[in-house]
């Protein structure tokens, strides 16, 4: 490769070249300076000067050139010929290329340096061109009049610039798409070839697949296209060889279909890391014959190694970032298995002790209910053995015992009574058919079958209903809303010692929907006493079967802790929702429960 240095230098340099070419050729030096070809040019490409002495071999004259009638001798491709004489002028810089001539009735191939002329103070503005023939037939398959251009080499100072850019571009990432694209742009533009592409090549691969591509507009992408390397020997060399591989191939007598110029210059080399190929850079130059250079090839193999190193960089890289990806999804996955157990360890756990809780709860509900059962069984037989034994001294005392038997009886149906409802509650089985219910009656059914116990504990009970023009009718099932509401007055008066216990009733507009039938609203009843009141930690345990708020408390009030669960099941049955509210211990409790209307009353303003 020529230096950038002067002219002096570049003419010795291609005497040395031609010594050792002529040495394979005649071996005569008078032979070899016969073919040395001098001329100058100036920045247009006019011959301001000739010599050579084998001229007239060729069917020229000097004179005939000096004329500058472009017929005689002339670049195949002038354009790039005078873009060159331009870029040497500019450069200051010789360049050593092999260019195309027509010479009087054939095409020969030159070996050419091209060096400018110093001039003091001012920039250059002729050029001294010297060099020899390689070649002077030219077969027409290859090259032919004007679709011959110019093929020209790089020189040491834009191969290393090239090389530079390059390699710098595709260091800067760790990208192998990008890697992949920057090497196809570079190499494409940069030795003007018509197609770049790139296939990435696993060891033991059978084919190959373009995943970059730089190509001119006249011709067809081959982005995604597969190649078999078995078919393809050029591609097998450059795996094998781990150089580059030139190949002239002849379009036409492929038998292509497409369109495409009869003749293509391919350039294969393999990217390599460690001696081991990962993957092809193919050029191709269908436009032109394309002689490569040993500089282009140098800069081809070295490009190739970075091209590989970087490849291979990248694909580490990315290789971690994946298994970094999997590491994450597998501690995530992990993660959340281990939180999944944990979640199912706890709901575990606390279904066990919901569980023990409820096994507990239900010995101590067999446990009161079987006192419960045996306090109203023991009355019964107790007053009935009086009367057995003739232990009443007259008739009326005799009728009271069995008066105090037969309400021990009442209450004994009461308690089984709540047990079969919660049965059925439990097994789902709890039916109830829905009517119209006079409000007035169930509230004055209540004041009637209390009033005994009201007056027992010397309690106040009053009945507030909302002012109406007409009646108030209830739409649900009239034993039930009454087993609701003495469930609830009986717990008020039980637990109430002082003050006493009011019903009030709220007449709530809003239509509703229960067992799909719409309805005009709904009534809200509310039962509120002066009584013991429950703290507010414990008000949760209250509509729980077989729960009381604290059994070793209320004990002393009796009952199996069944009322409030069996009459939130029932108001909910018939489409009501019940609520406990409490300030806390001491401070008298109220609940609330709604039932719909039957038909929406006519209220009176007040």
């Amino acid at each position: 490769m020529i230096p950038s240095t002067n002219l002096q230098n570049s003419l010795s340099e291609d005497h040395e070249l031609h010594s050792d070419d002529e040495l394979h050729s005649t071996g005569n030096d008078s032979q070899g300076m016969r073919n040395d070809l001098v001329f100058s040019q100036d920045a247009r490409g006019n011959f301001l000067s000739f010599r050579w002495p084998a001229a007239a071999e060729y069917g020229i004259t000097p004179e005939q050139v000096l004329s500058n009638t472009g017929e005689v001798f002339y670049p195949v491709d002038p354009i790039s010929y005078r873009e060159r004489i331009q870029r040497v002028l500019n450069s200051l810089s010789p360049e050593r290329f092999r260019c195309y001539f027509h010479c009087a009735n054939q095409t020969i191939l030159l070996d050419l340096v091209m060096s400018p002329v110093p001039v003091p103070d001012c920039l250059p503005t002729m050029v001294v061109v010297a060099g020899r023939p390689l070649a002077s037939t030219i077969d027409d398959k290859i090259v032919s009049g004007s679709d011959l251009e110019v093929a020209y080499s790089l020189t040491s100072d834009r191969y290393q610039k090239l090389l530079t850019q390059i390699s710098w571009n595709i260091r800067r990432t760790l990208d192998l798409s990008t890697i992949w694209h920057q090497t196809v742009k570079g190499l494409g533009k940069a030795l003007s070839v018509n197609r770049c592409v790139i296939c990435p090549y696993k060891p033991f691969s059978q084919k190959v697949e373009v995943v970059a591509e730089y190509c001119d507009n006249q011709l067809p992408s081959l982005m995604g296209q597969e190649f078999w390397i078995s078919e393809d020997p050029c591609l097998q060399d450059a795996i094998h060889k781990l150089k580059p591989v030139i190949s002239q191939r002849d379009q036409a007598s492929q038998g292509s279909e497409r369109e495409s110029p009869a003749w293509c210059s391919m350039l294969v080399v393999a990217t390599c890391y460690q001696d081991q190929p990962n993957g092809l850079i193919i050029l191709h130059q269908c436009d032109r014959p394309r002689i490569w250079s040993e500089a282009e090839l140098d800069l081809m193999q070295d490009l190739a190694d970075q091209v590989g190193t970087a490849i291979a960089h990248a694909t580490l890289f990315t290789d971690s970032q994946a298994l970094a990806t999997e590491l994450r999804e597998a501690n995530f996955k992990l993660l959340q298995k281990h939180r999944e157990l944990e979640i199912a360890r706890s709901q575990a756990e606390e279904a066990r002790n919901q569980a023990e809780e409820a096994s507990r709860l239900k010995s101590e509900f067999l446990a009161n209910t079987s006192h419960e059962l045996r306090t109203p069984l023991n009355g019964m037989i107790g007053f009935l053995k009086l009367i057995m034994d003739g232990m009443a001294d007259d008739p009326e005392e005799q009728n009271e015992f069995i008066k105090e038997a037969y309400r021990a009886a009442l209450h004994l149906l009461d308690i089984i009574t709540d047990v079969l409802d919660i049965a059925k509650i439990e097994a789902g089985k709890l039916e109830i058919e829905m009517d119209a219910v006079k409000l007035s009656e169930l509230l004055q059914d209540v004041k009637d079958l209390t009033d005994s116990q009201i007056r027992q504990k010397n309690l106040s009970f009053k009945i507030e209903k909302p002012p109406t023009e007409d009646e108030i009718i209830l739409y649900g099932n009239y034993q039930r809303l009454l087993q609701v509401l003495l469930n609830l007055v009986g717990n008020a008066i039980k637990f109430t010692h002082e003050g006493g216990i009011t019903v009030s009733v709220e007449i709530i507009k809003k239509k509703t929907i229960v067992q799909n039938q719409e309805l005009p609203g709904m009534a809200k009843v509310r039962v509120a006493d002066t009584g013991i009141g429950v703290s507010l930690d414990k008000q949760d345990k209250l509509f729980q079967s077989f729960s009381q708020v604290d059994g070793s408390r209320t004990r002393q009030y009796g009952g199996t802790g069944l009322g409030l669960a069996i009459s939130q099941k029932l108001v909910e049955t018939m489409g009501g929702v019940v609520n406990f509210y409490s300030m806390g211990e001491g401070l008298g409790s109220t609940v609330t429960f709604t039932v719909p209307l039957y038909q929406e009353p006519l209220m009176i303003s007040p």
